[in-house]
């Protein structure tokens, strides 16, 4: 490492203000392709998602040390009082949501951080909401949808020199899973079944 080489919230600030102007003014080269895959284990709210490999700019980019399998299920006492047999706890999907988007609020305001000269000695953020499965059981209609999901909370604990309420506040914003689970998404549905498989031969 040379002596002028500025590092911050581990990241080369040279590099950093390098790859900004590349993308800024070539946005396609950017441009990502993300997926998952979760396979059904024969055990209702069981089933194994994988993730491997990703699109950057149009390529595709896959390496053994990218492939990710996470076991997802529920929590044993709910799955103990709906009927499971023999239910253990798993990560739950909606835990992982928000996990995923506390640490994607980190990911927004360190960036950030980093790319303003701000020095951050402390950040921790903590996601919490209150979930009825009314919808999940049918107890209720699909279009009570906009229900499920209540109280939906995101507490930024941050300690630092100088530091800019409104401007954490936009840091945090600009995390790509906060867009995700604020915005409304168009998500294309498609279900494949054997007979419409063999139809497409």
């Amino acid at each position: 490492m040379s002596d002028d080489q500025q590092i911050a919230h581990g990241i080369d600030l040279e590099t950093l203000d390098g790859f900004a102007e590349h993308a800024a003014n070539h946005p396609e080269a950017v441009q990502f392709g993300l997926g998952a895959v979760a396979t059904y284990e024969g055990t209702a709210a069981h089933s194994l998602a994988k993730i491997d490999s990703y699109e950057l700019g149009g390529e595709t980019i896959a390496r053994d040390t990218r492939e990710y399998t996470i076991p997802y299920g529920a929590w044993k006492e709910v799955l103990d009082a709906v009927g499971w047999v023999g239910g253990t706890d798993r990560l739950e999907p909606i835990e992982a949501a928000l996990s995923a988007l506390a640490a994607c609020i980190n990911v927004g305001i360190s960036i950030n951080a980093a790319a303003n000269g701000v020095d951050i000695d402390h950040l921790q953020t903590r996601v919490r909401t209150d979930f009825d499965p009314a919808v999940l059981f049918s107890l209720t209609e699909l279009k009570e949808a906009d229900s499920v999901f209540e109280n939906l909370t995101a507490e930024v604990e941050i300690d630092g020199e100088d530091l800019d309420q409104d401007l954490i506040d936009e840091w945090a914003r600009r995390a790509p899973v906060y867009t995700l689970v604020s915005l409304a998404q168009d998500v294309e549905m498609t279900v494949a079944t054997p007979a419409e498989v063999a139809g497409d031969d």
